[in-house]
């Protein structure tokens, strides 16, 4: 089993909100790494941070990676960091990623002063921008496919996912 489609990309690209459109357009299951992260640890993804340090948040996030590409069989939402993971990229190399790319100003906007972001904490601006430099080879590396979210809605992008999706 692998999942109809897979998302990836840096805070506020819209993972989340396009993921949820396209499994709806799709009329195949939505899920989301980050969600299954809090299920499992019993509390949100910024407790793990502060209490477990990101190590291991990083090991909870990778074997939720596995676990999500060996059962679901519809649209995935990757947390923003998994691409990091060396084993998950290599998971990921047949797999349908679509790389929703976004600039930092509409970033900043769709992200704000989110405290839910653990990594976006010190210095949200400047912090994205660096997340966004360094993770950029690594989504790039995985992606079928590369959208641009900037400056559109969430239903004009996930018609076009849905419609890479259909097609391939």
């Amino acid at each position: 089993m692998m999942p109809r489609l897979i998302l990836v990309g840096p805070p506020g690209a819209g993972k989340t909100a396009v993921g949820q459109a396209v499994a709806r357009l799709l009329d195949v299951p939505w899920r989301d790494t980050d969600t299954d992260i809090e299920e499992r640890a019993g509390k949100p993804i910024t407790d793990i941070f502060v209490e477990d340090g990101e190590p291991a948040f990083r090991e909870m996030e990778r074997a939720a990676v596995q676990k999500a590409l060996a059962e679901h069989d519809g649209v995935l939402a990757l947390g923003g960091g998994a691409v990091r993971n060396p084993d998950t990229r290599a998971d990921l190399g047949a797999a349908p990623v679509v790389f929703l790319d976004v600039d930092l100003p509409n970033a900043v906007s769709r992200v704000g002063l989110n405290r839910s972001r653990p990594l976006l904490l010190d210095s949200p601006r400047a912090r994205l921008r660096q997340l966004m430099q360094e993770r950029r080879p690594y989504y790039e590396e995985v992606a079928s496919v590369t959208i641009d979210t900037s400056e559109r809605t969430v239903d004009d992008v996930a018609e076009e996912v849905a419609r890479h999706a259909r097609s391939g």
